[in-house]
């Protein structure tokens, strides 16, 4: 088969999805809570954009970093809602290639992006605890503005080449995925051709964002613990700790799941494919979901800011 020819073929393609194997009856009742979480996702991270952008006291580094990080979440909700809905309440399954292709750019790119994001909020907290003299003048707004574009940039270029070698695979086997959506570790177990190239790459990028930015950020939190315990006083190290709590628990419920399934991928066959499919979803639903929720109860700021806002509005 010629590239042209494995081109055509794929682009012609229909893919099925899956939902939750066993559960196909409970559908229904799965998409209500579903339909819930996407709701809070949405308006939740909408909320904290709007509360930064409403009160110039929140017009700080480490707020301007939070508003990249509800806008990634933001993003990576409305990239799964369009499969994972119709599939639960309608029992849409199938979904074309061109339209799989750009849901599987939008998902990994966006997913790239708040590991991005959450490295950048890493080294926020370093500067604030370790050189706070110097925070204003380190992380002024030009360089955020850089560092946001930079990391734009960085997940899209990380992808481009993941995507061009994906276009060049035939698919001529079973078009059935495993999930509710269209990931590229999934979709390419289906071509019928060489995908080493393809796998390779994908373990690069694996690498990359499962292990080198958790490592730059655990690197950051070993330095900023011990500039709160060389704090003599115990109300102080209370006080820095608490300031990095809520980015703690966003790096946690960002990369557990994610580094879960991935041991699971490579190392479980024999694991059963509802362990699979509920590891991946972890990953993408909760921390758009309970992000806003953990910043909303934890930052104080926050918290007032959107109560200034819904009284603003009620008034």
């Amino acid at each position: 088969m010629s590239a042209g020819d494995a081109t055509n073929h794929s682009s012609t393609s229909v893919f099925l999805l899956t939902g939750i194997p066993g559960l196909e009856r409970d559908y229904r009742w799965l998409a209500a809570p579903c339909s819930f979480m996407y709701a809070v996702a949405i308006l939740g991270n909408c909320t904290i954009l709007c509360v930064i952008k409403a009160e110039p006291q929140l017009h700080q580094p480490m707020y301007y970093f939070l508003s990249m990080l509800a806008a990634t979440d933001v993003a990576l909700a409305l990239s799964t809602l369009p499969t994972v809905l119709p599939v639960l309440w309608f029992n849409a399954r199938e979904i074309s290639f061109s339209a799989c292709l750009l849901q599987m750019i939008c998902i990994h790119t966006f997913s790239f992006m708040e590991s991005s994001v959450l490295l950048a909020m890493a080294f926020d907290r370093y500067v604030a605890i370790c050189n706070p003299l110097r925070y204003a003048s380190i992380l002024t707004s030009p360089r955020i503005a850089r560092a946001g574009l930079a990391m734009v940039c960085r997940s899209t270029f990380l992808v481009l080449p993941l995507i061009c070698l994906f276009m060049l695979l035939p698919f001529c086997r079973s078009h059935v995925l495993s999930y509710s959506y269209c990931l590229h570790q999934d979709v390419i177990r289906l071509a019928c051709s060489d995908t080493t190239l393809n796998s390779i790459y994908g373990l690069i990028l694996g690498l990359l964002i499962g292990a080198l930015d958790p490592v730059l950020i655990v690197l950051s939190y070993v330095k900023i613990i011990k500039m709160v315990l060389s704090v003599a006083s115990k109300e102080e190290q209370t006080k820095g700790l608490n300031t990095c709590v809520s980015h703690l628990c966003a790096v946690l419920l960002f990369y557990i799941p994610m580094v879960g399934w991935a041991i699971i991928r490579r190392f479980g066959e024999n694991t059963a494919p509802v362990i699979h499919i509920l590891m991946v979803n972890i990953h993408l639903f909760l921390p758009p979901v309970l992000n806003p929720v953990i910043y909303s109860v934890k930052t104080k700021p926050i918290r007032e800011g959107i109560r200034r806002v819904l009284c603003q509005k009620k008034a």
